[in-house]
């Protein structure tokens, strides 16, 4: 690995100084480095940024500084590539980033003798058809979610898997998590924790209008096709909870498994079911 790429949530308060810190680093042993924009800007180098939706085809690692937003929304940037990704959290332990500040250096130091394991995350693909043309197209990571505004009433979506009918949900709205996902908006609507190494999808409704229409986990082979059934509403389809655009009545949202992964680049110290019982405090009185 010779070319390194590099993102950090510039408004963190640290973020900034580790930056220059890792690119001096690096640097000093001979590496290239490639920055986003931003990030250039803020350690003095105004003329050594690139946009940051460029960044993944010049580079053979990434490195992110921040937290677990700041990785989904860099995993977007790389959908499509096969480029390892090393998290770096610079505030508490994340689900997606598991390297601590502390750990930086020394798995850097593996990384680049080729000493790491990789988790390999499913991402989805997520396309919005109005009219039989294509309005929309987003790559995800964690969940695509279909709700109302602020002051709509309860949504309609019917829904189908494979083009076999499953149910219309009556609900505030719909979400489709990856396992990587199920910690995030599905965990808060109740949906199941999925242990990222499984190959399914969980289809979660929120505040559905029925009791009885509970969170589905599917196969990641099908296809899901969701057709929103509103008039006069405030509804929208959002990526990651990051991306997205407003619907309209009678669009057809088909989501199914990327042809292409997040590569993550694994903590030497942590395994999964330690940041689990971490984040979510398990065990604690």
């Amino acid at each position: 690995m010779r070319k390194i790429g590099i993102y950090a949530k510039c408004n963190h308060p640290d973020a900034v100084m580790v930056a220059r810190d890792v690119v001096c680093w690096l640097r000093g042993r001979g590496l290239e480095v490639f920055l986003e924009k931003s990030l250039a800007q803020n350690i003095g180098e105004r003329d050594q940024g690139y946009d940051r939706s460029l960044i993944p085809a010049m580079v053979d690692l990434i490195i992110v500084l921040g937290g677990d937003g700041t990785l989904i929304s860099v995993a977007r940037q790389v959908c499509g590539r096969d480029i390892p990704i090393l998290g770096v959290n610079l505030g508490s332990l994340g689900f997606l980033t598991e390297v601590t500040r502390g750990e930086l250096y020394l798995s850097l130091e593996k990384v680049l003798q080729g000493e790491f394991t990789l988790s390999e995350r499913m991402m989805l693909e997520a396309v919005v058809w109005r009219e039989g043309i294509e309005a929309g197209r987003f790559c995800v990571l964690n969940d695509v979610v279909i709700n109302k505004g602020a002051i709509a009433r309860i949504i309609d979506m019917e829904v189908s898997v494979d083009a076999a009918y499953l149910t219309t949900f009556k609900a505030d709205g719909l979400i489709i998590a990856t396992p990587t996902g199920s910690t995030a908006y599905n965990l808060s609507a109740g949906g199941p924790i999925i242990s990222p190494g499984l190959h399914c999808l969980v289809v979660t409704p929120i505040c559905p209008h029925m009791l009885a229409n509970r969170p589905l986990i599917v196969s990641d082979t099908v296809c899901i096709r969701i057709e929103v059934k509103f008039r006069d509403q405030d509804v929208l389809l959002t990526a990651d909870g990051q991306v997205g655009m407003a619907l309209e009545a009678g669009d057809v949202v088909e989501i199914r498994k990327a042809q292409r992964c997040t590569r993550l680049i694994k903590s030497p110290s942590k395994e999964y079911f330690e940041v689990l019982r971490t984040k979510l405090g398990w065990g604690e009185r």
